[in-house]
Formats: C-alpha cells, sequence, structure tokens
C-alpha cells in the first residue's frame, strides 16, 4: 500500500496540457441496434433511499500524511469520463491474430487508430478517466475466464496518444493472465505516466494545481456490504491527500440497462461519504444518470473501444463531461453534459474508433431517450441530458 502511495505520489508532478477541439461526427445511417425498454425498471432500495448497506466489519483506512495545499484562488476543471477499453481482443488459445490486431494492421499499425475520431475531445479537456478492462503483457498463461484480453505492452499508446489521463484498473479481466499480467500492465501504465487506481490503490494526477484522487472497487465476489466500508474508509483518507475525489465502480450485472437497487444504496451512499463523482461500469449497456445531493451518478458508461465483440447487440455509448470549480476547501459542480457516440465509426462493424454522433440525428437522440425512459422509475434520475454547454458553464 505505502508503494503505490509513493507511487501516486509521484504522479502528481505530471500535468495535464489542453489543446483545441474539434469532435469527429458520423452521419446519419440506420443499421444500428436500438433497445427498448419494455423490462422491469429499477426498483429503489427499501426504506430511506439513500440508506447505505450495513457494513459487516471495521476496515481500515489507508494512511495518508500529507494535506492538499490552499489554492490561491478557485480553479474550474473539465473531467470527460468513458467505459471500458478493451485492446487486443480476446487471447484465449492465444490465436495468432484477432478482431483487434487486424483492425491495428488494417489501419497501418497506428496507435491513433482506435480514438482518432475523439483525441481532440479528450484534448481539449483538463482530464480523462477510463476504464481499461484487459492486461497488456506477453504472458500466454489465461486464467481461465471466457474471455482473456491481451494486448502487448507498447499498445499503452492507444491510450497515451488518444489523450487518456488516468484509468481504473479494478475489473474481472485485469487477472486474465494471473498475477504477473498485471503487474506487467501495470508496469506499461506507470511507463506511460498514466496513474491507475485499484482497490487499495488509489490513482492520482494534479489536473492545473487541482488534486485529483480516484478509488476503484469491484463488486463481483466481493459483498456490497463489505465494498461500503471500505469506501467509507478510503474516501476521508484520500480526501486529505486530494482536493477532488472520484470513485470509480466495477458493478451490476452484464447487460443491464440501469442499476439494481444494491448499486443505487452503494452509488448513493458514495456520495454521502464525501465522493465528488461516482462512474459506473461493467454492463455494456449505458445506464441513466443520477443527480444527488448535488453531485451525479453514472451508474454506467456502457463500451467505449471494446475489441470484445466485432458486431455487438447494442453500440451505443457516450462521453461523460463534467465542469468543477475547486477553491476555498470546497468542489462545486458547474454543469455536465453528454456526448452520444457509437463504440465504432461504422455501423455494421465494430471497428474499435469511438465517433461521436451527428448532433440532431436520430442515433444522437436514441441514446438520449434510452437514459431518460431507462431511468423513468430512479428518485435521482436526470430527466433530461445536456448535449452541450449552456449559459455561464
Amino acid at each position: 500500500m505505502l508503494r503505490r502511495l509513493a507511487a501516486a505520489l509521484a504522479a502528481l508532478l505530471l500535468t495535464l496540457i489542453p489543446a483545441g477541439c474539434a469532435a469527429a461526427l458520423t452521419g446519419e445511417d440506420e443499421d444500428i441496434s436500438f433497445f427498448t425498454d419494455d423490462g422491469p425498471l429499477a426498483t429503489e432500495p427499501d426504506g430511506a433511499s439513500s440508506a447505505a448497506p450495513r457494513a459487516t466489519f471495521t476496515s481500515e483506512p489507508m494512511q495518508v500524511h500529507q494535506e492538499p495545499p490552499e489554492l490561491a484562488e478557485p480553479v474550474q476543471i473539465l473531467i470527460s469520463a468513458v467505459g471500458d477499453v478493451t485492446l487486443g481482443g480476446n487471447r484465449k488459445g492465444n490465436p495468432a491474430s484477432t478482431i483487434y490486431l487486424k483492425e491495428f494492421t488494417r489501419k497501418g499499425s497506428d496507435y491513433a487508430f482506435a480514438f482518432r475520431n475523439v483525441k481532440d475531445i479528450f484534448a481539449s479537456d483538463d482530464l480523462t478517466i477510463a476504464n481499461f478492462e484487459g492486461t497488456l503483457t506477453t504472458r500466454t498463461q489465461g486464467n481461465g475466464n471466457t474471455f482473456q484480453f491481451r494486448a502487448d505492452p507498447d499498445h499503452v499508446s492507444v491510450l497515451t496518444s488518444g489523450g487518456v489521463d488516468m484509468v481504473t484498473f479494478e475489473n474481472n479481466h485485469a487477472l486474465d493472465f494471473g498475477q504477473e499480467g498485471l503487474d506487467d500492465t501495470a508496469t506499461a501504465l506507470d511507463g506511460a505516466g498514466i496513474p491507475w487506481a485499484r482497490t487499495g490503490s488509489p490513482a492520482i494526477r494534479s489536473v492545473n494545481g487541482v488534486k485529483v484522487g480516484m478509488l476503484a472497487y469491484m463488486t463481483l465476489n466481493n459483498p456490497y456490504e463489505n465494498v461500503t466500508a471500505q469506501m467509507q474508509a478510503d474516501i476521508p483518507a484520500l480526501r486529505q491527500l486530494c482536493d477532488v475525489v472520484i470513485v470509480y465502480y466495477h458493478w451490476g450485472e452484464e447487460l443491464d440497462y440501469l442499476p439494481h437497487s444494491r448499486q443505487l444504496a452503494l452509488g448513493r451512499a458514495t456520495i454521502d461519504a464525501g465522493a465528488d463523482l461516482v462512474l459506473g461500469a461493467h454492463s455494456h449497456r449505458v445506464n441513466p444518470i443520477e443527480l444527488y445531493n448535488d453531485r451525479y451518478i453514472v451508474y454506467s458508461l456502457g463500451n467505449f473501444s471494446f475489441s470484445g465483440n466485432s458486431l455487438p447487440e447494442d453500440m451505443d455509448t457516450f462521453i461523460f463531461q463534467l465542469k468543477l470549480t475547486v477553491g476555498g476547501g470546497s468542489v462545486t459542480t458547474d454543469g455536465m453534459r453528454i456526448i452520444p457516440t457509437r463504440i465504432s465509426s461504422q455501423s455494421g462493424v465494430n471497428d474499435f474508433a469511438p465517433t461521436p454522433f451527428k448532433e440532431g440525428s436520430t442515433q444522437f437522440d436514441r441514446v438520449v431517450t434510452k437514459m431518460v425512459s431507462n431511468g423513468r422509475n430512479m428518485l435521482y434520475a436526470l430527466r433530461d441530458y445536456p448535449t452541450a454547454w449552456t449559459g455561464g458553464e
């Protein structure tokens, strides 16, 4: 733990360099899946809507020994967050090639191929966060998972060339090639200057003088009450070190379009514990967003650059953007928007190049409608999803 915290402190020296932005857009097309929600709606947890699951043990918090310095004046930062980034494709059985490697070769072995249509968006923000779901290793001994995702360590350049600044690495594919594969991935991310978060190991990055820390947890094979107890201990500890605290969960059920009651309780408990933003992944589907106590809970960002399937049934996703003002010991939520996006530049095949939909297109509006509809039974779900900055934001 102390080693990882020391590494996290070293990462504070890194800063992000904003640049100009011009989002790539797709044209209209009809060959794209559309989910119509005829199933059950999210069920609010019993009792008080914001009640946290009861912890069954007392967790030791992270040990930190430094407080962030006071900012001379308030600073506004822009954060972008996206879902699953899975590079390399399924390497179970060590096939000579994969759908990802074929596309990489077809694009001239250019690491920038995957994020070519969103890199300008990420270059214009202050911090881009993703769920890195896979490994960066040359190990060939898998762990028995049905899908075992692996790219060679040099493919970390896909992230750096695309403008990804911080990742969560707490998910059910981090150990696809065992502890050695996980260690190789951590080494590759460290070498590229990308802070990463796993349970017990926060990611920390300095953004325009603002220290942003991220915690990561997974509820798969880990009871929600245990995760809650750990989170409630970790957030105050990380707050001593950082101005902004983000929590990224790998939770819920695959293919679900809305969170279940345990996610609702945990997400709100995380805000109650002091988090400034909650992000989520695992379902491979977009989920509604809640605004709870002036803080956003993004239950699932869905897939983003996902090499696990050549043509997923649902290729919709979005980029979540949030503006925060930090100063005077407080964090203020200034505004948010989503950028409706497809996980591919084409509708008929997944080429792992997420591409924003054209504003006003049927596909663009569909993403918003889907999230509004699926959140209609959630107490704090947004009833409207801004897709552009308004007023003084």
